[in-house]
């Protein structure tokens, strides 16, 4: 029954502290195969008067969104096409390579890419993971894409993987698999 513990200067936000004892649980599991009810996490929090690192006052950094929330957001302004909001997101060298290992490093790039291929495409997701590392986070999202054809036909259920990378709170890159080649296919 693993007992962590976990001291923060005080001041981080709830929502904050609730993702690292998620975290520290999930890591725990992980490593130890230890069942869930079995894990306790527990932050103590030191007053920031009481803290000092380098023989200096430091007061709690704000972290950067967590990674899911981040491709969430980037996700959404893209099935907006909002590129200012989508690129507000990303790290001066992001990457994308799509199916047939296409390869972008802009967004309109990818839009050109995609225009005689859809109308129109949009993403239904079935789940998250997201795979935390030492320097960075890895987050996947499965589901379906939906949208419209160039003959104006429409289409669904065509599965789908995204993989971003995650680094100091901006995509450093996306990799893409679908069955939507397949689907064209099939269907000329």
């Amino acid at each position: 029954m693993p007992v962590i513990r976990v001291t923060l200067i005080e001041g981080y936000d709830e929502a904050v502290r609730d993702r690292l004892l998620e975290g520290y649980s999930a890591v725990t599991r992980t490593v130890l195969e230890a069942l869930p009810e079995g894990i306790t996490t527990v932050i103590e929090e030191v007053k920031q008067s009481n803290y000092r690192r380098g023989n200096q006052r430091k007061s709690p950094k704000a972290p950067p969104p967590a990674p899911e929330q981040l491709v969430r957001d980037y996700l959404g302004a893209m099935e907006k096409r909002d590129l200012a909001a989508a690129r507000a997101l990303l790290a001066p060298d992001f990457s994308m390579v799509f199916p047939g290992n296409a390869k972008f490093t802009t967004l309109e790039e990818l839009i050109a890419w995609a225009k005689p291929r859809y109308r129109w495409v949009g993403k239904h997701y079935d789940r998250y993971d997201t795979v935390p590392g030492m320097t960075e986070a890895v987050v996947y999202c499965f589901g379906t894409l939906h949208g419209v054809w160039p003959d104006g036909s429409a289409f669904s259920g065509i599965r789908f993987i995204d993989r971003f990378t995650v680094k100091g709170g901006l995509l450093q890159d996306q990799m893409v698999w679908n069955d939507l080649d397949a689907v064209i296919r099939a269907v000329s």
